[in-house]
């Protein structure tokens, strides 16, 4: 009778084949859905528009002209028209994607790395700890996220540094809750029972078999924020309690546009525009990775 062994040099090799084999397909039925692969294709020409702006824009976004204020979209020396500065609209929208991003996605990612380890650590000890920690997490869906949004940013002061830290403190509860849930149901399959039966310390646990498992579906969660972390980011911006003139940003684009919306609505709509169009790229890129990231599907 021919004995079976696997030679120790090859198991990551074969670790690597399989984690490959899921990630292929993964990707595999991520191409298959055209709307995400669309919206893919929309947020990278945001990204694009972000990192590239300042090249791209065909102006410079500060630059003002009291004669060529509020031109309609299509004037001369102004494809999309000015703002009631006269200030060049297409620039200042290209390079506003950086500022506008970066307060969607800088309070997502702080939240993911601080949530998803306080969800983690609770899921995982359960108890006493478990119960202390989301039963704090709890406090904070007494208030609606615009609202704790606002009244942070109010307390805390304008300002860029601040609109973040309030972001990241309304997004840290919902993603340490889906953190949470995932971990608790990981921590008793079969494979880490037989970890903790073999010996294995906690953290060997945790950071073998649980992160491997959990982080898939937190960070597909996450994604799906980003669109809400745009719209209260612009939302404060628009309340002044954001980001500052003269700085391009969409959220603030709208409040200073704000009073030419009956002498050039088209215009003063496009930060909204922008808006709509970037929330609804990340929201359809997020439905699409957790489509493709679904093993049963």
């Amino acid at each position: 009778m021919t004995s079976l062994s696997l030679d120790p040099a090859k198991v990551p090799a074969v670790a690597f084949q399989a984690s490959r084999g899921y990630w292929g397909s993964v990707l595999q039925r991520f191409l298959r859905d055209p709307v995400a692969v669309g919206a893919g294709a929309v947020v990278l020409m945001l990204l694009a528009m972000a990192v590239f702006g300042p090249w791209l824009a065909p102006a410079d976004p500060l630059k003002s002209s009291m004669l060529g204020r509020l031109q309609p979209i299509g004037a001369e020396g102004y494809p999309l028209g000015s703002d009631e500065l006269g200030r060049d609209m297409l620039s200042r929208l290209i390079v506003g994607a950086r500022l506008s991003l970066f307060m969607g996605l800088t309070p997502v990612l702080l939240a993911f790395g601080i949530g998803a380890g306080i969800g983690i650590v609770a899921g995982y000890a359960g108890g006493w700890l478990n119960t202390v920690i989301m039963r704090t997490i709890d406090v904070f869906y007494a208030f609606p996220s615009v609202l704790l949004a606002i009244a942070l940013s109010g307390a805390l002061g304008a300002g860029i540094t601040n609109s973040l830290i309030s972001l990241t403190i309304v997004f840290i509860p919902p993603i340490a809750r889906v953190a949470e849930s995932v971990t608790t149901q990981v921590r008793n399959r079969d494979f880490v029972e037989a970890a903790r039966a073999s010996g294995a310390g906690a953290f060997t646990i945790v950071r073998v078999h649980v992160l491997g498992n959990v982080l898939g579906p937190i960070f597909v969660y996450a994604t799906s924020l980003i669109a809400v972390s745009m719209i209260l980011a612009s939302g404060l911006s628009f309340l002044g309690l954001g980001v500052k003139p003269p700085e391009p940003e969409w959220g603030l684009m709208l409040n200073t546009l704000r009073t030419a919306i009956y002498t050039q609505p088209w215009v003063a709509a496009l930060p909204g525009a922008m808006i709509f169009i970037t929330s609804i790229a990340f929201n359809l890129l997020s439905d699409g990775l957790r489509s493709a990231m679904d093993n049963k599907s």
